[in-house]
């Protein structure tokens, strides 16, 4: 791994002007844009008015719950985002005020996230995991039904084989590493449960979860059996035909290197290139590496934290970590909770239940069993599920909409250190360590994340890297991690750690800004009750410093990558 030096880092966390090469590939192909904000006649309330159009299009319509993925529809759709962002350049919105161009930088990425899923990730003709994790989701489904729930899911059941074949023709260009993970998801349980209902059993694959189904509809609602019989031939089909077609199943998975770029500064809206985000990673790997080395040492003469002997035990812990949590947010000042929060933790929820699996638990298990306090407070309290309930509460018009996983993810990760800094764990040495290693293994997630989508390494080098350099990581866990980083809009793995350092980087703005009359709590409290915009947006919206946001304002077009990067 490439050593930075701790100058760079620096001058990149301060927006220095850095000796690192900065990938420009997209801009060096177009002639440059206006460097400042557009100067047209549009009103903010069209903006607003464009936006809920747009919010209303984004989702395409299904019947029986079946999207069509015709060249000719996506062709057509094309044309109808096109249609949307050439009102962009119309809006006045040089004379807004910075609350409001905020706003429209919103909007605008999320009009170019859709550009770049229609013109570059194209998961419809690339993923078939697309398929399988929709008809997954439907196995899912809680029997008996009656009415309109129960007609519905049949008509579902039924567009099952005619939506197969449909896939096989949708599927011109697959990726070699996409098909391998769907063969898999066809045939083998993922080890997780990543989304799952509960088993005790784990069924094995998209195959299993049917199979599941039927033996449900047996007994629960015989008169679906014939349906879901139906759907089992159709999905065997599907998957005898993946692997037979994997020889010629032969492209690359990642965006590649310009269009990657180009995704994190107009649709991230990051104020890094590819190349400064892998150089912060590595760094941020040493750091937390360093910190888990000597943390281990100045515990090496207290016991290990051990795993719990029963669900009564781990109930326990949860119970008394969510108390331990409320009690240090509300008498340290760290954040408001308001009333509409519910006080039990079994009405928040927590991550990961009480599994007893065959081969011992697996890597998030390893540390929540030992102590449920890092990922309870990550996508816990006050991270994603209290998160999510400030969210809702939010009604602007256009913040409300619009959830950026900086902005998410890195909430969720800032929270785990800043607990750990804040003094939550001093009395609980042993899970500092474990904080340590929740950190270095989001580091590492997002080299393999950036390499991956640049197509430097497969999915199989990428569980490999992040083997050797991760306590506890098995290879489910490993494999699940690749699978979604590589799947989702890229980007969305490095955004646990570089949206948690922008996290810590705005908070250092706003102290410094306001010095003695800053206050950690109003802090956090705006970042639950302004909405889940890019941290870059929010950086500009609360400080004002606009050093961020003048590197957005020169938009280069996708169309300028000269068509699919793969």
């Amino acid at each position: 791994m490439r050593k930075a030096s701790i100058l760079v880092i620096a001058a990149l966390l301060a927006g220095a002007s850095s000796p690192i090469p900065v990938a420009a590939a997209a801009t060096q192909q177009a002639a440059p844009g206006p460097d400042s904000p557009p100067d047209g006649q549009g009103s903010y309330d069209d903006l607003v008015t464009l936006f809920a159009a747009f919010t209303e299009w984004k989702t395409p319509t299904a019947v029986n719950g079946v999207v069509d993925y015709s060249p000719a529809t996506v062709e057509k759709r094309r044309a109808e985002l096109r249609a949307f962002q050439a009102k962009l350049p119309d809006f006045g919105v040089a004379r807004w005020d910075r609350h409001r161009q905020v706003d429209y930088l919103a909007v605008r990425a999320q009009m170019d996230l859709m550009d770049f899923t229609l013109n570059v990730t194209k998961p419809w003709a690339r993923d078939p995991g697309m398929y399988v994790d929709e008809l997954q989701r439907l196995a899912y489904t809680d029997l008996p039904l009656k009415g309109d729930a129960l007609t519905a899911f049949q008509a579902r059941l039924r567009t099952i084989p005619a939506y197969l074949a449909q896939a096989r023709v949708n599927l011109d260009s697959v990726a070699a590493d996409y098909a391998d993970l769907a063969i898999h998801s066809l045939s083998h349980g993922d080890g997780v449960g990543h989304g799952m209902p509960y088993r005790a059993v784990e069924p094995e694959g998209l195959i299993g979860w049917f199979a599941d189904l039927r033996g449900r509809a047996t007994t629960q609602q015989p008169a679906l059996v014939a349906d879901i019989d139906a759907a089992q031939k159709a999905i065997a089909g599907f998957r005898d035909w993946l692997v037979a077609s994997r020889p010629t199943m032969t492209a690359q998975a990642g965006v590649g290197k310009p269009a990657y770029d180009w995704f994190l500064k107009n649709v991230r809206l990051m104020p890094y290139d590819s190349d400064q985000i892998v150089t912060l990673a590595e760094r941020e790997l040493d750091r937390h590496w360093a910190n888990y080395t000597t943390e281990r040492h100045r515990n090496r003469n207290l016991p290990e934290l051990q795993l719990p002997g029963s669900a009564e035990e781990y109930e326990a812990q949860l119970a008394g970590t969510d108390a331990k949590i409320r009690k240090w947010l509300r008498d340290e000042e760290i954040i408001s909770i308001p009333d509409y929060i519910p006080d039990s933790y079994q009405e928040v929820g927590f991550n990961a239940p009480w599994i007893v699996r065959p081969n011992g638990p697996m890597f998030w298990e390893q540390v929540q069993f030992r102590d449920a306090s890092p990922d309870h407070l990550h996508a816990t309290f006050p991270g994603h599920r209290f998160d999510g309930m400030t969210g809702k509460r939010v009604t602007h018009p256009i913040r409300r909409l619009v959830s950026d996983s900086g902005r998410t993810e890195g909430w969720g990760f800032y929270l785990e250190e800043s607990a750990l800094q804040l003094g939550l764990f001093d009395d609980r040495p042993r899970t500092r360590e474990l904080i340590y290693i929740f950190g270095l293994f989001r580091a590492a997630r997002t080299i393999g994340d950036v390499k991956m989508q640049r197509n430097e390494m497969s999915v199989e080098q990428t569980m490999n890297f992040w083997k050797e350099w991760t306590p506890y990581l098995d290879d489910n866990v490993a494999r699940v991690d690749a699978g979604i980083y590589i799947r989702r809009p890229p980007g969305y793995g490095m955004t646990y750690t570089i949206g948690a350092m922008q996290l810590q980087k705005l908070l250092v703005d706003r102290k410094r800004q306001l010095g003695d009359k800053f206050s950690i709590r109003d802090y956090h409290d705006y970042l639950m009750n302004t909405g889940r915009l890019p941290v870059s947006l929010l950086r500009y919206d609360l400080t004002g410093h606009d050093d961020e946001i003048r590197q957005l304002w020169r938009h280069v077009p996708l169309s300028t990558l000269g068509g699919s990067a793969h």
